[in-house]
Order: C-alpha cells, then structure tokens, then sequence
C-alpha cells in the first residue's frame, strides 16, 4: 500500500514573498521546510500553497498578486508539480503521480472588502480562504483579537461569494465567535487547515470539542498542524504528541475528517523530528503502531483526496 503525503498548510511562498534569493527548486538546505525536492522525497500527492501576507507588508492587494505570481513561476513551472483547480485537475494529477498543488488565502485583508477581487483571485485559482489571521480586519475577528467579535456584514458577504465560488472556507485563525458565525453561515462545508484540540492543549488556536464536533457536522476537515506550541508543552515535543490529537479528533467521530496541516515555514521551531516533508514518514510509522494501514492512509491523504473529490468544483 502507497502512502502519499497531502499537507493542507504551508507558508512557503511568504518566505519566497520576503527574501527574493530564496528558491523553491534548488534552494541550498536549511533555507525551506517546503521545496520541491523535499516533496518529491516525501511522496506528496498534494500540497497546499498559503498566501500569507506579512504584517509590514499587508493591507494592499499588491503583495497578494506577487505571492500568487511566485507560485505560478516558481511552484508550477516545477516538473511534477500541476495546479489544482477542479476535480478533474485532481484526477489527472493523480493519475500521473503529479505532485497537485492548491492555493489558499490565509488572511483576505488585502482585497479590501472586495468581492470583484476575490472572484479574480478565484480565476487565478485561489481555492481556499482564511479570513483573518490571528489579528482583527475587515471581515472578522482573528483568535488573538482581545474583544473576540465575529464575522462583520462584509465578512459575511465574503463566505457567502466563497460558498457560490468554490472557496473553501478556512476557519483556523477565527476567533470562536466568528468561526461560530462561518459555521451558522456556510451553505457548503469548512475546513481547519492547521489546527489541533483545545483538550489537550488550550492554546487560543487549537479547537474546541464543539468546534471539531462542528465541522464534522458539516462534513469538513480539520488539518492536524505540527506547531509544537498547539502540539504538547515543554520543549521535548514529539511525534508522539501529534498522535495523541489525532487520537482525540478521532475519538469524537473525526476519523474521516482529520487530516494534515503541517505549517511547515510558518514555524522556527518544530516537533522533534519533524522539521520538513521529508520526515514526515515518522508520522507515518507511528501511525501504522496504532493505526491499520487504511486508516494511516486515511489521515495522511485519504481523507483530504476524497473530501476534494467531493467539493472542488465541478
């Protein structure tokens, strides 16, 4: 049996966004978590880029277009990479064990409360979106914003385009009202794309048992991240405890709906052992000490192909 890799969260192309010099083929090691290199030696079959828009630099659509430009040049033009914008890119690059690469938005401050942007960004294939991050904008409350407020009249006009869109709706970063807010609102599904359980880790980040219980209800994924700080306490955090929250989203029925979100570049500091793709197969061997090899395959792509399958667009 195959085990491929599906991440649905990495900030690689901040970095590219921030440091020019830097490459995603052929970058000298150390510099990336993500290159194309490490993917192809992890066994990925898809890989969620972000576009996440550093503070000094947001506020403007302007570093939002180059970070989609950095994918297209730098991402796509990668042999073995292809975009995926539909079902049927998904099941063409799957047949031709394409790497499939998707891009999200995490953090829409840049459109400006603007639908006629996000549709374009829709065109470019944009295929998932954050509305914050953890900060407040136009649209809504992040998780780290003091007054905890929920989506505004815009924001919700937003998830609503992004429902008749295809956009999938990223409730990761969202304070707890405004993620109450998505959930009341969404007419399609949501997903988490790096988030752990606030039962065993109560970081503003992680879930509730409600909110997983939530997003299982609306048939939505929740993507196990390996920031150690929404992982385990102290600084010995191991792969141990990455499946001690796969163990409790799957114990309140989440075990079709847990799948990957690794953060990999958005984070200085990582589970041991666990520090790019191409180590990933640690997971994979403590998941098979606990798990049957079809669920292994389950949570480290399964779950995430089948729920694309499902709900690309058409």
């Amino acid at each position: 049996m195959t085990f491929g890799i599906a991440d649905f969260h990495c900030d690689v192309l901040s970095k590219l966004l921030v440091n020019p010099n830097l490459t995603f083929q052929g970058s000298e090691p150390g510099l990336l978590d993500v290159t194309y290199e490490r993917l192809k030696e992890s066994g990925a079959v898809l890989q969620t880029f972000a576009v996440y828009i550093p503070e000094k630099l947001n506020g403007s659509i302007e570093p939002i277009l180059e970070s989609i430009d950095l994918f297209y040049e730098q991402v796509l033009t990668c042999p073995d990479m292809m975009l995926i914008r539909n079902r049927t890119d998904l099941t063409e690059s799957l047949a031709a064990g394409k790497i499939g690469a998707l891009l999200s938005l995490e953090g829409v401050d840049g459109l400006q409360g603007s639908i006629p942007a996000l549709r374009l960004l829709h065109r470019l294939g944009v295929r998932a979106a954050g509305l914050t991050w953890n900060h407040a904008n136009w649209a809504a409350d992040g998780v780290m914003e003091p007054r905890g407020g929920g989506l505004t009249a815009k924001g919700k006009t937003f998830v609503t385009e992004c429902d008749k869109l295809g956009i999938l709706v990223d409730v990761s970063h969202l304070s707890e009202r405004a993620f109450w807010d998505v959930a009341d609102l969404a007419s399609r599904t949501i997903i988490a794309s790096h988030s752990n359980a606030k039962a065993l880790l109560n970081h503003p980040r992680n879930l509730t048992d409600d909110q997983v219980k939530a997003i299982i209800a609306l048939q939505g994924l929740i993507g196990i991240t390996y920031v150690p700080w929404f992982v385990g306490e102290g600084e010995q955090v191991s792969v141990d405890h990455v499946l001690r929250h796969i163990d409790h989203v799957g114990g309140l029925g989440g075990e079709q709906h847990i799948m990957l979100g690794s953060d990999f570049d958005g984070i200085d500091k990582y589970v041991n052992g666990l520090t790019h793709p191409g180590e990933v197969y640690r997971l994979r061997e403590a998941l098979l000490k606990r798990y049957s090899e079809e669920q292994t395959k389950r949570f480290l792509s399964g779950n995430a192909l089948t729920f694309l399958s499902a709900h690309l667009p058409a």
